[in-house]
């Protein structure tokens, strides 16, 4: 690799080199600004999401196995930065909390006042090691909590302060198909910088694109070179091997109508005789927006307070209404969720709901498979 030299921003889509020893310096840049770092570690068992001092911090020489309800850890034959697929977490954690106080009335004498909150803590967040389906998957909650004229405050003031680094995949998982979706495994838009982890035995490198001007501001500080024509195919067969180790596919053609026309099919039946509704799949799923409001009481009558948290589809409460509960049957509850995030959503966003990061196979107690359950209907309705 040939000396590394600063320059002036590049301009969009344009790309450079960096080595390894440059990743820590594009974290001190990040907190130089004011965000708070967050990326991948390797903690209890899997690979999942939270603050980064530094590069030794990431799931140095990791990787992680994933089939329909199982997942492991495994170490590499290298020491590969970013060789893992999805965990768990998804950054919606970051952008949309789990769980948030809304207000605080306290007693006043015969009367009483609402309280603001305490002021929120850093959110200017840096997400380090996004995936092409995760940016996807933000650009689905864009238009959710900031595409109509209801706007979530908390979601817009967080989500326009954030830094995207973004990290083209080298490998896929069992359960991912986001190249059916697609939606990866290469990051097109929606990042600030994008890396592709070259894993050079002599000296891995990454070769990094710009994908705004905030993100050329910082690569300008960071140590680079140019491009190379070598460098650019090796980007390209990193992806290349990505697509190919897809462990699952989909097939979206007219699957909105497919699953509109079917309300009544057997194989609802059939899966509702597996499925535990844990709500598993909607907790990992980065895409899944639904809340419910909890009012809280202290026992002395001092004060009350207001929170809103994440809730699932697949909740006795969820569609309770006087009466009772709307969908009382386990297949009514996996047919809504699986018929909303891939059909009528369409509808309401524009787009699929999924992204084809296979979180909600890999997660799910039992294994239900999303793509086997589609291709099940499809072929029985052919």
């Amino acid at each position: 690799m040939t000396s590394p030299t600063k320059s002036s921003p590049l301009n969009i889509h344009e790309k450079a080199v960096i080595d390894r020893t440059a990743l820590d310096r594009l974290f001190e840049c990040l907190k130089d600004r004011g965000f708070r770092v967050v990326g991948p570690t390797a903690r209890d068992g899997a690979i999942i999401y939270d603050e980064l001092g530094s590069t030794s911090d990431l799931p140095v020489g990791w990787t992680d196995e994933q089939e329909a309800g199982r997942y492991r850890l495994k170490k590499r034959d290298d020491k590969a930065l970013f060789g893992y697929v999805v965990g768990p977490h998804s950054w919606k954690k970051y952008l949309f909390p789990p769980r948030q106080r809304l207000w605080m009335a306290k007693r006043n004498g015969r009367g009483f006042s609402i309280e603001k909150n305490d002021p929120p803590e850093n959110s200017k967040f840096a997400f380090i090691g996004v995936r092409s389906c995760e940016l996807h998957a933000i650009g689905i909650q864009d238009r959710v909590f900031m595409g109509d004229k209801f706007i979530d405050p908390v979601y817009k003031s967080r989500r326009e302060q954030t830094f995207i680094v973004a990290v083209n995949c080298g490998q896929a998982g069992g359960t991912c198909f986001c190249a059916s979706m697609k939606t990866g495994p290469k990051a097109e838009s929606g990042f600030d910088l994008a890396l592709t982890e070259i894993l050079n035995k002599k000296s891995p490198y990454y070769v990094v694109e710009v994908g705004s001007a905030a993100g050329a501001e910082v690569l300008a500080e960071i140590p680079h070179r140019e491009l190379g024509n070598k460098d650019e195919q090796a980007a390209e067969s990193v992806v290349a091997e990505a697509v190919s180790q897809m462990g699952r596919t989909m097939e979206t053609g007219g699957i909105r109508e497919l699953l509109q026309d079917n309300p009544y099919h057997p194989r609802w039946e059939e899966v509702a005789k597996r499925c535990l509704t844990c709500a598993n799949c909607t907790m990992a799923c980065p895409t899944c927006f639904c809340s419910t409001v909890e009012d809280a009481t202290d026992l002395t009558g001092d004060h009350a307070e207001r929170w809103k948290r994440w809730d699932s589809c697949f909740t006795m409460d969820f569609s309770y209404i006087h009466g009772g509960s709307v969908r009382q049957e386990t297949s009514s509850r996996y047919r809504h969720w699986m018929t909303h995030k891939l059909s009528t959503w369409h509808d309401q966003f524009g787009s699929s709901g999924c992204v084809g990061c296979g979180r909600c196979i890999t997660w799910c107690p039992v294994g239900i498979d999303i793509t086997e359950e589609v291709k099940a209907i499809r072929a029985s309705s052919s």
